[in-house]
């Protein structure tokens, strides 16, 4: 399984916790904001679907995201610090042009936003979150896309990184992923046993996560892999992927356990995107569509 899980769970206490943020390294180097697709696919509003809207959002007419905008290329922060863009933006901005409202786009630390969600301060969270039985207990979930993760190193790996057996080694992570909460505890736990400790240095964000690889405090990290191949080709060559891609698993945007209707109605908004072609154009435009899907639901 991929992406992220909240809220965040402790690993174990061999786990390093990291919080230091590399400035010198993670702008637009890693984030990708110089390097953002211009072109976007509009829709039309479709009456039959902002017929469903909640009312607190027909009555204000937006829908408020939570997102965490570290995760380039699917959301991240342009050049401004403002602006939150990717293709995971671009997606359900396009959602939001079916239902006839505009999207606000609030950052958020990842592990906050299904707690801002059931709390009422945002109407959905969109930021690559992984369907898994834990937050289908949780809130709503449509699922709207696939990923699996992948890790990187130094070019040419040099300290010859196994995925499966990465004892021994600094890797690096971001806080709230499943990488960090399902993936690395067991890892930890093997390596630990071997008598070859795994430091796993957690991050608060994603790109502080790659600068740490790139800066060499870490020797390798894992992440959803649209976010590796980005940060690959954001990095001039300064890290390369290592192993096979695995556990893929959907992306799902995050919706309250009462807006079930409101949920089927996105679930229909990306069908009418699809059919039409504008799902997988929106993802091309990206370089993101190796992840398209066509089964959309609610709760898969």
């Amino acid at each position: 399984m991929v992406r992220r899980l909240s809220p965040a769970i402790t690993l174990t206490a061999s786990v390093a916790i990291v919080g230091l943020a590399l400035s010198a390294c993670g702008s637009t180097s890693l984030s990708g904001s110089d390097a953002t697709p211009k072109a976007t696919v509009s829709q039309t509003k479709e009456v039959s679907l902002a017929d469903k809207l909640p009312a607190k959002i027909k009555a204000a007419g937006k829908i408020v995201v939570g997102v965490d905008a570290s995760y380039a290329p699917n959301e991240y922060l342009d050049a401004d610090g403002k602006t939150v863009k990717g293709w995971d933006v671009d997606l359900f901005n396009a959602v939001g042009q079916k239902f006839g409202v505009t999207v606000e786009w609030v950052p958020a630390n990842f592990d906050s936003i299904i707690i801002g969600v059931d709390g009422g301060k945002f109407d959905i969270g969109v930021s690559s979150f992984t369907i898994n039985d834990k937050r289908k207990g949780q809130a709503n979930m449509v699922s709207y896309y696939s990923a699996g993760t992948q890790w990187a190193a130094a070019p040419g790996n040099p300290k010859k990184i196994d995925p499966t057996n990465p004892c021994g080694i600094k890797v690096a992570v971001q806080k709230g992923t499943v990488q960090a909460e399902e993936d690395l505890p067991a890892k930890v736990t093997a390596c630990k046993k071997a008598g070859k400790p795994l430091d796993v240095q957690v991050y608060t964000g994603q790109d502080q996560a790659t600068a740490a690889l790139v800066s060499g405090k870490a020797d390798a990290m894992l992440a959803d892999s649209p976010i590796v191949g980005y940060a690959i080709k954001q990095s001039d060559s300064k890290i390369e992927s290592i192993g096979d891609v695995y556990d893929a698993a959907p992306y799902g945007y995050v919706l309250p356990k009462s807006e079930t209707d409101f949920a089927q109605a996105i679930v229909d908004a990306l069908k009418s995107m699809d059919a039409s072609g504008d799902y997988k154009k929106t993802l091309t435009i990206w370089g993101a569509e190796a992840g398209a899907i066509s089964d959309f639901a609610v709760n898969p």
